[in-house]
Parts: C-alpha cells; structure tokens; sequence
C-alpha cells in the first residue's frame, strides 16, 4: 500500500510516491463508459469526461448507442424547484448529477435525490449532515459513485470543510460507507474525487487519499514526511494523478498513471516548471489541459493540452488551444475532472471554437466543434458546424460518436445531435421547445457552468449552486427533456 512503501519521497519519482475526473462537462445510462470495478470503456456516459479507448491508440471501443427518435421533438418530463438556501447564507454548492437506466439524481442543500428519469417522481431522497462539496460522474458496474461532502450545514460562524468522503448507491439511495483521512492530526478538506478500478480516490493541498469502493478500506494516505502531494485524480478507465512537487516559486507537475489498488506508479510525465495547475481531461488515452504561463487569459484554464502515452510517461504531443480561439474550460485549480467543451475519443480531442461572426450579411454568430490528433497534435481538418446563432458543446462520447448539445439562439429550443466521428455527418438526437417559458429555464443551464446529462432519449440540465441572489420567484435547479 502506499502509506507502507519503502523508498524515499524527496525526489518525487517513480520510486517514491505515496498518494494519488467534473461531466461538464460529465448521463450514466446503459452504455456505461467507465467503470470503478473494471479498467474498460464501454461506448460512452454522459459525464462529458472520458472519450472512450484501450491502450493509447484511444481506438474507442463500443458501438454508438444514441439513435434519433422517429420525432426529435422533446416535451418537458419535469423540473426541481431550487433549493431555498439559510438565511444568512448567500450560495451553497449542490454539484453532482447521475444517470442511469432508471434513476436521474442530483444533489441537493444536504441531500441527494433519485427521481424517476422519466416522470420526475421521487423514487428515493438520502439525507446528508451537510451540503454535497464535489462529486464524480463516474459510476461502478452496478450504480454506485462517490461524493464529498460537510460533516454539518455551514453557517457564516463556520463554514466547515469538505472533509467526508462517501460512496452511494444510486439505485437503493443509500450511503455505503462516509470516510474522512488526516494530514498529521487533522482532517484533510478534500477539493476532488473520482473513481477507478475499484477504487475511490480524492486529492487536495494536503494530499490524496483512497480507499475500496465496495469496503470503504483504507488504500493510502498522505503521509507528513510527503515532499509532494497529489492535488487531485482524474478516473474512469485508468487512474490519474496530477502531483505537486517543489516550492511554490519552482512547482512542477507530475502526471502519473497509477494502480488503483497499491497505487503504485505505473507511468509519469514530468511537466515543465512554472505550470502551476492542470486538469485531467482524458485517462485513456490519457489527455491533459494546462494554462502554460497563463497565458489563455479568458479565465479557461487551458492554452495547451498535453497527449501523453500512459504506458510510458512520454509527451506524445502538445496541442495548442489559445483561449481565444476555443471555449473549453476545465478547473485544474481544485476540481481536476472537471472539463467542458471538449471530449476525447478516437485517439482525437474534439473541442468548440469560441463564438464568432457567422459571415456574410448577417449580425449572427456561430462556432464550431473541430478535432486534432492525439498522435501528431494538428487539427484533422474535420469540421462541425453550430448554425446560425447557436452554440455547439461536445458533452461526451457515444461509441465513435460525439454527443454535442446546441445552446439555441433567443427564440429557439436547445438541441442535442450526434457527430459522426469520421465523416462529422451530424443527426439530430432532440429539439426542445421554444415556449418563452421552457427557454427562459433552459437558457440558465449553460454549458459552461452547469452539467449536462444526455442518454437514452432524455436531457437532463441542472445547476451547481442555490443561491439567493436572484429576485425571480420561480427557480428551477433541473430541468429534464424527452422525445417519445
């Protein structure tokens, strides 16, 4: 195990290592793509996070499960109230939203909640001490994921840490097990967690722990002696650290591919000094966004992503993504998973371009999703088109697929279509209504900042925070859509 080994963690190499996705972004259907039980992908899930391959030729296994509907037209299946936050409390974060074939559950104050995924009835609600911090849209073979969350309902006094990491089975609404792990003699306030190969894994600045999924055993902890640290993991297929080592003023980054039971390291990709931050974008193959020299400068995150063989530690190539020409975002600051606006499949990166004009006579904007090869780092060529005044967002990966949803333009419904991942053909999967009352809901949800969840026929939109900033009297935290 990890906290036992042996050999010395001063250089931060692969002999010395001693602790290890966000969906956008993350709809977890019968197509699930990454496994906590297994290392396979199996076509894709909705969490926006993995694009789906075996080995780091990425050749993505499965085949595409979303069929267009004989009508495209959707209708509204339902939609959540936001939660009302305490008095004296301005935001509290509800992140955390899950498909599967039966169940759409999403976090709420201080509690999940499964609903019916396509009448909206409560089928479950599980009760928690405090708000949900972060979760992963990972889920095992058999329905089960992983949260972090308070111990307590914070107050403007104490606003407690994230300090409890818990596993819950999403079919029986229930908690498995709630751990926390110490960082000498206090509790670590974890900022991320994933899952693995059975394993479930959550970073921080003190550290990264783990632990069985099924058991909720101890598999390592930091230990103080660390010189380094695993900020955060990014799951699903492989399992992906994104370590710290060195002083604030020379910080470098290590990428290491780890074993989800001993957390050996299996591979490690040193990235240059002065990179301060990174976000797992992909484990396999493994793909990696950094703001090198922040220099994206439109608070993105990204301005280069790094491919990277995860058998060897080798760059295979660095893709430049200037933050103004591509609107991918991703929080490598603390949520490491947490990427949208782009997925990985194919051995290729698929990404939106940022809005711009649409050409011709027209004041109308529009963008794109392009791809570029994980092999060589240049663009394919290949090329889908938003339309008129709508935006296009890749969400995640069905089989060879990419599954993209169309912010629409003011007097339109949203749209969600799949990309032939050869020839870019587009197919129309759902279109929502355009009643000024569906689009005043559905035009909150932006892709950006909310999560995303597609599969099977259903859309499911839903916030990341409740809030009491808004004045309107009707707030909806999700809102979900369907085609017969």
């Amino acid at each position: 195990m990890r906290q036992n080994r042996v050999s010395p963690r001063a250089a931060c190499g692969l002999s010395g290592r001693a602790g290890v996705w966000y969906s956008s972004s993350s709809g977890k259907d019968d197509d699930k793509q990454t496994t906590a039980e297994g290392g396979d992908t199996k076509g894709g899930k909705g969490d926006g996070k993995e694009g789906g391959g075996s080995g780091d030729g990425g050749a993505t296994t499965g085949e595409a499960k979303e069929k267009a509907p004989a009508a495209t037209g959707s209708k509204v299946l339902f939609q959540v109230p936001s939660p009302k936050v305490p008095k004296g409390t301005t935001s509290i974060p509800i992140s955390g939203s899950w498909l599967t074939d039966s169940v759409y559950a999403k976090s709420g104050l201080s509690e999940i909640t499964g609903y019916d995924r396509g009448t909206g009835t409560k089928k479950w609600t599980l009760d928690l001490p405090g708000p949900v911090c972060t979760a992963t849209p990972h889920l095992t073979e058999d329905n089960k994921t992983a949260i972090v969350h308070k111990p307590a309902m914070p107050t403007a006094q104490d606003p407690k840490s994230c300090t409890e990491v818990a596993v819950i089975d999403l079919e029986a609404g229930t908690k498995v097990w709630s751990k926390t792990a110490k960082s000498g003699t206090m509790p670590i306030s974890f900022n991320n967690v994933t899952l693995s190969g059975g394993t479930v894994a959550a970073g921080s600045t003190s550290g990264g722990a783990a632990w069985d999924v099924a058991t909720g055993d101890e598999r390592w902890a930091p230990k103080t002696s660390d010189s380094c640290y695993d900020a955060g993991y990014g799951g699903g297929p492989k399992l992906v650290a994104v370590r710290k080592c060195g002083s604030y003023d020379q910080r470098q980054l290590h990428i290491q591919t780890v074993d989800p039971t001993s957390g050996d390291v299996l591979a490690e990709y040193k990235m240059d000094e002065g990179i301060e931050y990174a976000a797992v974008v992909s484990t396999d193959p493994l793909v990696v966004a950094a703001d090198v020299g922040d220099s994206a400068g439109d608070g993105s995150g990204i301005s280069d992503f790094f491919s990277i063989d995860s058998k060897t530690g080798k760059l295979r190539a660095r893709l430049s993504a200037p933050g103004d020409e591509f609107a991918a975002r991703c929080d490598g600051i603390y949520k490491v998973e947490n990427c949208s606006g782009v997925t990985v499949g194919n051995d290729r990166l698929y990404i939106a371009t940022e809005e711009h004009d649409s050409g011709g006579e027209s004041y109308s904007q529009t963008n794109e999703v392009v791809a570029f090869d994980l092999a060589t780092g240049k663009q394919t060529g290949q090329r889908a088109d938003a339309g008129e005044n709508y935006e296009i967002y890749p969400l995640r990966m069905d089989g060879p697929n990419v599954i993209a949803y169309k912010r629409p333009p003011y007097d339109k419904g949203g749209q969600i279509v799949s990309i032939d991942g050869e020839s870019f053909k587009e197919t129309l999967l759902m279109e929502n209504p355009s009643t000024e009352a569906v689009r005043d809901v559905e035009s909150r949800m932006s892709p950006e900042y909310s999560e995303i969840q597609y599969g099977q026929g259903g859309l499911y939109m839903s916030s990341v925070y409740a809030s009491d900033f808004t004045s309107r009297e009707k707030e909806y935290s999700v809102i979900a859509f369907g085609t017969e």
